[in-house]
């Protein structure tokens, strides 16, 4: 009987599934989203043959190449960006969506040097501002994600938590946007093609959708504090800042 109850059920539930895919995928249509990867290939992406398609939809970095690159248009200046990602056991990867530093960092945050540091942990603006936690799912698993920009507002999500959110030019946040100018980021910057990051390890991506955002649309409200460093790693971070200042003092002769 119970065998019976469950056969059922399945396809109630696959049914039920299906119906809410179809209603997210209709409210994003809705709202202005562009899908930029659906699994099916790669139109629109420059790329040197280092990502291959999956069976599961997504992109997955299995050689070193390069990262690859959407080039069928910039990312707007506002706009809203979600997608799916996944890494293997001590992975690294990014996220480049406006020019110079402006990076989502893609983690394995156990296991990997970086995730030492909230400033450059899993969903953190790569060496300026830290996720208020660490939200990430294990290796292997896949994590939703989600970066907002508009106007000088800048959020990033995981996992449906808003880990980040600040106003570039409020004065509190004054150390985070020195210290990302201190790497050569400039927040300020617009108009860059989207750009995952190869790192040399294994990632996976896929389910990629870029709107637009207009005037009227509204963000999420407030602002998150990030996460605080102890002693050890801001020293550790002092010392890994002033040896890029000597690399690029250096480069400049």
């Amino acid at each position: 009987m119970k065998s019976a109850i469950r056969l059922l059920l399945i396809p109630f539930l696959l049914s039920a599934m299906a119906t809410s895919a179809s209603e997210s995928s209709s409210a994003e249509v809705e709202a202005g989203f562009e899908v930029i990867f659906d699994g099916t290939g790669f139109e629109g992406w420059e790329q040197s043959g280092n990502w291959i398609l999956e069976e599961d939809g997504s992109m997955f970095r299995r050689d070193k190449g390069g990262s690859i690159i959407f080039r069928k248009f910039p990312v707007p200046d506002d706009f809203e960006l979600r997608f799916e990602w996944k890494v293997g056991e001590k992975s690294n990867s990014g996220i480049y969506y406006r020019p110079t530093q402006y990076e989502y960092q893609i983690l394995a945050n156990d296991g990997h040097p970086n995730g030492r540091n909230p400033r450059t942990s899993a969903a953190s603006l790569y060496y300026g501002i830290a996720p208020s936690h660490d939200a990430t799912k294990p290796p292997g698993e896949w994590n939703t994600g989600r970066i907002v920009g508009k106007g000088t507002v800048i959020q990033h999500w995981l996992n449906g938590e808003k880990v980040i959110s600040f106003d570039y030019t409020d004065p509190d946040y004054a150390e985070h946007v020195e210290l990302l100018k201190k790497r050569g980021g400039d927040l300020t910057k617009r108009g860059a093609h989207l750009s995952l990051q190869d790192h040399g390890d294994p990632v996976w991506f896929r389910n990629i959708r870029i709107r637009e955002l207009k005037p009227e649309d509204e963000i999420d409200p407030g602002f998150v504090q990030p996460a605080a460093l102890t002693e050890e790693q801001l020293a550790a971070e002092k010392k890994h800042i002033e040896a890029i200042l000597k690399r690029k003092a250096k480069a400049k002769g």
